[in-house]
């Protein structure tokens, strides 16, 4: 083994050595996150482009505040990157696993990277070792970490990241709250102590499958909203009524309140589809059958095709030859995520039908991406373009100036997606809008409820 790591600068007594195996999203956001609290953390991955990379404080990931931190902590001494797992795993207090669990083709979590790195660290771990899985892993997986670790002097524990793009450090250095499952109340409150005044306060001690089940829980009830929000719209649509007073006056309920209450065009990322099949795919192998959660991805499906749909009912039934800008192609504004996307998903089936489709992020650039055109501005886009859809809620749509819109496009149509816009002010620039569950109200109508 190489000289043991030590921190650069001086650490509170409370300082613990850990190590952090793997530095996807989840990973770097722990591991910036420890640091910034005071441990001292090596965090650690097979991919030495990727390591030398984030050596330098250059981050390969869009999330605000993510790089800055990175320096930041890199610079304080708190924070080192490495290839070696089972070195890293040797000198640290505390291993979290951070390591992707895609999704497998009948829909069931693939767990070996899990269980490889589990066995591969398990021989080097210093006697009353912490492993703590904060990858989202299915009830049981505590179970097999325990077997693939071989030891009986160290301890496993499920502490679920409850990270949403975007906010990841926020949501690291302030959550709503701390999960985590041990065998013990001993292992579980050292654990919450890694988390300083917070674990203290915030933490929901439990047994490791309870946590396992609270991370898919709470991702299958969002999706689930998620999805309901977007089966009103669609009445709104059908009824001739406004979704933006549905929601104002559902979310005024202190019992439903108005977080993830907005419609859009379907849930994506590399959560939510992931999280629901494989809660699903858990429930049927203990006998169980979740037939809401199965309804939710199937309706989730039908309201990104319901976008693709408005778009085509806008072009008199036929897309074929047309030209369309579609702005935002993530899964949601603040990252550069594009996995499972909606926006991109509906591009492309535009693409499929026989459309050019130009599209603007600002995360993504210029060139052909997927069967389409992604280009550097959102006016450049929209040049010529029959309609426009916006696929994705990015801030910098919401203050489009409508008049200069509509000097560059070949026909003012609007397929807003994410109802970012406001449709009567649309429709006063000579727009055709077509929003989600928000009809264009004639002059001197009621005030819409926001």
């Amino acid at each position: 083994m190489s000289e043991e790591f030590e921190p650069a600068v001086h650490c509170p007594a409370s300082s613990r050595k850990i190590a952090v195996i793997g530095s996807g999203y989840v990973g770097l956001a722990v591991s910036v996150s420890l640091a910034m609290l005071g441990h001292v953390v090596e965090c650690t991955d097979k991919s030495r482009e990727r390591i030398a990379e984030l050596a330098q404080g250059r981050v390969p990931i869009v999330e605000e505040g993510l790089t800055e931190a990175v320096r930041d902590m890199l610079a304080a001494g708190r924070l080192r990157f490495g290839t070696d797992n089972a070195l890293a795993a040797a000198r640290a207090e505390y291993v979290f696993l951070c390591l992707p669990t895609p999704d497998r083709a009948d829909g069931r979590a693939d767990l070996s990277f899990v269980r490889a790195v589990a066995i591969e660290i398990g021989p080097h771990l210093r006697p009353g070792a912490t492993v703590i899985t904060k990858s989202t892993v299915p009830v049981g997986t505590g179970d097999m970490v325990e077997t693939a670790l071989g030891r009986g002097d160290v301890h496993v524990a499920s502490n679920p990241e409850f990270l949403a793009e975007g906010s990841a450090i926020r949501d690291c250095t302030d959550p709503d709250r701390i999960v985590i499952g041990a065998r013990s109340d001993a292992v579980a409150r050292g654990v919450a102590e890694l988390y300083g005044s917070f674990g203290r306060s915030r933490s929901i001690l439990t047994d490791i499958a309870s946590a396992e089940l609270i991370k898919y829980a709470s991702n299958a009830y969002l999706a689930t909203r998620l999805t309901f929000v977007n089966s009103m719209a669609e009445i709104c649509d059908a009824a001739g009524a406004d979704i933006r007073s549905v929601l104002a006056g559902m979310g005024s309920d202190s019992r439903i309140g108005g977080a993830f209450l907005r419609p859009g065009p379907g849930w994506g990322g590399s959560c939510f589809p992931k999280d629901t099949q494989a809660l699903v795919r858990t429930a049927e192998d203990l006998g169980c059958d979740l037939a809401l959660v199965k309804t939710a991805i199937a309706a989730n499906a039908h309201h990104t095709q319901r976008v693709t749909d408005k778009a085509i009912a806008a072009l008199d039934g036929n897309v074929e030859g047309s030209r369309i800008a579609v702005w935002g192609l993530t899964f949601k504004a603040g990252t550069d995520d594009l996995r499972r996307s909606p926006a991109l998903d509906i591009a492309r089936r535009l693409a499929a039908l026989g459309a050019s489709v130009q599209a603007y992020d600002p995360t993504v650039a210029a060139g052909p991406l997927h069967g389409i055109e992604a280009h550097s501005s959102s006016f450049a886009a929209c040049k010529g373009a029959d309609a426009l859809i916006i696929g994705t809620e990015w801030p910098e749509f919401a203050s489009v100036d409508l008049a200069e819109l509509a000097a560059v496009m070949g026909r003012p149509i609007i397929i807003d997606a994410r109802n970012l816009l406001d449709p009567a002010a649309v429709a006063r620039k000579g727009f055709v809008y077509t929003g989600l569950g928000t009809p264009v109200r004639p002059a001197g109508a009621a005030k819409v409820a926001a």
